[in-house]
């Protein structure tokens, strides 16, 4: 529901200072993309944009924002609503896909709307107040993304308590962001004078102005407050006096001084408000039982009170934050049964007026569990779909028995805790409500006790997965399958969304024992692939492809990926799809076709439908930058790096081991061994820790590599030797083989090492081990070493001359042939070479 108060630009009081040189720096926000007036509380952040707004001439559209808007779809809602209502006609497309759901359109969202904006003839301001309330990272990655692409007849304001978390430095380099500052908001000493003598009735020397100026450092609510104070002082010198202390300190005693000047009425009424995020004079009246509700609005509003007007016709208001954050902490600190009470009716008449998700929050504050929880279950599917983030906050609130019979609502924060990162409260979770359930047989209709059972085996098997018991999850899908054999709901649930179940992307990391593994997965693919709508037998058919990769089976392996891919169910969720389409690529490019492994990853960029569509960008372009160092595009990796956003010195994180690993493999192909060993180095001890076998054999294969182009072959086989002890017992092959020629020189130095001279403990498995790789890879060479045979004549004039030190634009003019083309055969040269760049080519070429 769009609240049409929060589209309004607050009303500002007529008796105002006025300041030119804050709506001159207002004014230059124009030349922009966006303006940010970034403040503490009660720097009149929303008073100058609010005069600027409705001065500044031109077509402004405005949104208040509050901690319920922390949602995708709310957030563009709001941002749609307050534009359409500037211009009528605008919108439709935008609130079209708005109205799909998270898991089909939102990722249509901005497109559209820039669409819109980009047929805008006139100028246009967006200007959205406490932007601090936004925290979620997709609406910020969002954000950037229309950022980037705004026109230039659209300006974005913002005011915010906060610095932007949104990266800014590309946009103030181009001069396309404007800051104005607390610094700048500060009254001067001029304006402070004229704040006192035209918008107060004091009558205050020019002295006594600079003290208090001097004493508040020019918080224009901290002279706000003072003036209130001190019209009702006997003693104006001595009450200025008092003023020093931090800021904190002296607005808590400028409003202590304002309360203690109200009557009993005025002085509830306050107190019993300050709970509501807005508030008119019906809410009020059922909140206070004062009739007199909007006449105590009116008199607030004269008397200058930090309240704010939130429409033309003075129907809504809000107060200051400053004063609300005041009033709340008195009322629950001297009146705690009260403060539950006011939340009670706030609640009551907030959800009798359709405001569910706001009735909500005060049922919370009030202590009202039933109510709150009555509300959830009954929004729960739209609330999972458009309110995520509220709901996961809520839930979370709640006592742990609130929900005992509310297997929806226990097993949607059972999925929030799996994908969080909080396991060990998930599985506790899991096995509380598997006892509970079952206890509910005869309770519940068999209908809705056989959906419940369903899903909480479902979770019972994730959490057997999770804890690498592949066994027991089997034992647990055969339930799924007994009571819900259509699959459960939470199979599918956030598989389009990139946020909050990272770790789970990629089912096949978590399997340390690779032939366990194979009969797990080939069991519930021939029971599940006939299925026709099973979406999630698609991680499972990724996770079996990169099983038979691994063990270079890779016929079987590409077989098993195009079952996957010819399924239409799986198409509309992107985490299953991206798993997909990254394992059908690394089979095609180990089957010698290059062209058809990068389609698959053109392809599926184009095939992802998602709100988070450039975080799934993150891990597919990273996975591009890797395709290209095999195809020999050094140039397309060097360019990733540049623009990757990533460093060497990131927190590493199990939900980015991909693009961690990404990294690494283009800093060595750089030469930037010491940032790629350091970035290792740590992965390792992460990966170590948390038991995945298969990355950490990847990373450590990687330090190895590192290592020997360093010229450090005794250095290069410590990390080469615990990779072969970790990898022998399960039998993989295409880590070791897809490094190449240098992991050749690896195993070949290894193998001459005298048994003495090991850094672990010798056993003669491993030697056959590493005698069977290289055989294997030396099968690989000499394929590679017939291929070099068939360079063409122009491939070997293109390799010559890079041997001369020529630039691809100097080769291009000595052949006579475009820079396009150069770059193509020396795609073609490293191919056939087996090499990634020019100086493993020449290398090449000398043997």
């Amino acid at each position: 529901m769009i609240i049409s108060s929060k589209l309004h630009i607050p009303q500002v009081r007529k008796a105002l200072v006025i300041r030119p040189r804050l709506m001159r720096m207002l004014n230059e926000g124009m030349d922009s993309k966006l303006t940010l007036v970034s403040a503490q509380a009660g720097y009149g952040k929303t008073t100058a944009l609010s005069e600027w707004g409705k001065q500044c001439g031109e077509r402004t559209a405005w949104v208040s924002l509050d901690k319920l808007d922390n949602d995708f779809i709310q957030f563009w809602s709001l941002v749609t609503a307050s534009i359409q209502a500037r211009i009528p006609v605008f919108g439709r497309t935008v609130f079209y896909y708005l109205e799909k759901g998270l898991s089909v359109a939102l990722e249509h969202t901005i497109p559209a709307l820039l669409n819109e904006l980009n047929q805008l003839t006139e100028e246009l301001v967006i200007i959205l107040d406490d932007f601090h309330f936004i925290e979620l990272p997709a609406i910020h990655h969002s954000f950037l993304y229309l950022l980037d692409h705004l026109p230039p007849r659209v300006h974005l304001y913002i005011a915010s308590r906060t610095d932007l978390t949104i990266p800014t430095a590309r946009l103030l380099a181009k001069g396309e962001y404007h800051r104005i500052l607390m610094r700048d908001l500060r009254f001067q000493l001029d304006e402070g004078l004229v704040f006192f003598r035209d918008t107060t009735d004091l009558l205050l020397t020019k002295e006594q102005v600079t003290e208090l100026f001097h004493q508040t450092e020019g918080w224009i609510s901290g002279l706000q407050l003072a003036a209130i104070s001190l019209k009702q002082s006997d003693n104006i010198a001595e009450t200025i006096q008092r003023f020093s202390g931090r800021q904190q300190d002296i607005s808590n005693y400028l409003l202590e001084e304002v309360l203690h000047d109200q009557s009993g009425p005025m002085l509830s009424f306050l107190l019993e408000t300050s709970i509501l995020n807005r508030m008119n004079q019906s809410l009020c009246q059922a909140v206070t039982g004062q009739i007199n509700s909007q006449s105590q609005l009116e008199k607030l509003e004269k008397l200058n009170l930090f309240i704010v007007p939130l429409d033309d016709h003075r129907s809504w208001y809000r107060y200051h934050h400053l004063l609300s954050d005041f009033l709340k902490q008195v009322l629950l600190r001297t009146d705690p049964d009260q403060w539950i009470q006011v939340h009670i009716r706030a609640g009551t008449w907030l959800e009798k007026h359709g405001y569910d998700e706001e009735a909500v929050e005060h049922y919370l504050e009030g202590k009202q569990v039933a109510d709150a929880v009555r509300l959830i279950e009954k929004n729960l599917h739209a609330l999972v779909q458009s309110k995520s983030v509220a709901l996961h906050r809520w839930v979370s609130l709640l006592p742990e028995d609130a929900f005992a019979e509310k297997p929806m609502i226990e097993m949607f924060y059972i999925s929030v805790l799996l994908g969080v990162g909080e396991w060990d409260a998930a599985f506790s979770r899991v096995g509380q409500a598997l006892t509970r359930f079952r206890e509910m047989k005869g309770k519940w209709n068999e209908a809705e006790w056989k959906e419940a059972m369903g899903n909480i085996y479902f979770f019972c098997s994730v959490a057997s997965y999770l804890r690498k018991d592949m066994e027991q999850t089997s034992t647990y899908f055969e339930l799924v399958e007994r009571f819900m054999p259509e699959g459960s709901f939470f199979q599918t649930m956030g598989r389009n969304r990139y946020q909050g179940y990272d770790s789970f992307d990629d089912y096949f990391a978590y399997i340390n024992d690779l032939h366990t593994g194979e009969a797990f997965l080939s069991k519930w693919i021939r029971i599940w692939g006939g299925k026709e709508k099973y979406p999630f037998i698609g991680l499972l058919y990724a996770s079996y492809s990169k099983l038979l990769y691994e063990w270079n089976r890779l016929e079987e392996a590409e077989l098993c990926v195009s079952q996957a891919l010819g399924r239409e169910d799986m198409k509309p969720f992107a985490r299953i799809l991206i798993q997909v389409a990254i394992s059908a690529s690394r089979i095609q490019q180990a089957l010698g076709n290059p062209d058809r492994a990068s389609e698959i990853l053109k392809q599926v960029k184009l095939q992802i439908d998602s709100p988070d569509y450039d975080l799934f960008m993150l891990s597919i372009e990273a996975e591009q930058a890797c395709l290209a160092l095999q195809q020999g595009s050094f140039d397309y990796a060097l360019e990733w790096l540049q623009r990757c956003g990533l460093a060497h010195t990131d927190e590493v994180s199990l939900y980015h081991v991909l693009e961690h690993l990404a990294l690494a493999r283009v800093l060595v192909s750089c030469g930037r061994m010491e940032e790629a060993l350091y970035l290792l180095e740590r992965l390792n001890h992460l990966l170590d820790r948390e038991d995945r076998l298969r990355d950490r054999i990847k990373v450590l294969i990687l330090m190895s590599a590192a290592h020997q182009r360093l010229g450090q072959t005794e250095a290069a086989l410590v990390p080469l030797e615990t990779a072969l002890q970790l990898a022998q017992p399960k039998g993989y092959i295409r880590s070791f083989i897809d490094e190449g020629a240098v992991m050749v020189e690896l195993l070949s130095a290894y193998l001459k090492v005298p048994q003495g001279g090991r850094s672990t403990e010798f056993s003669p498995s491993f030697m056959t081990y590493a005698k069977q790789l290289l055989q294997a890879m030396q099968v690989s060479q000499e394929t590679k070493v017939s291929i070099k045979d068939n360079l063409t004549e122009q491939e070997t004039r293109v390799l010559q001359l890079i041997g001369g030190g020529l630039s691809n634009k100097e080769i291009a003019h000595r052949l006579n042939i475009s820079a396009e083309t150069v770059k193509s055969h020396i795609k073609n040269v490293y191919r056939k070479l087996g090499v990634n760049n020019r100086v493993q080519a020449l290398q090449h070429a000398k043997e």
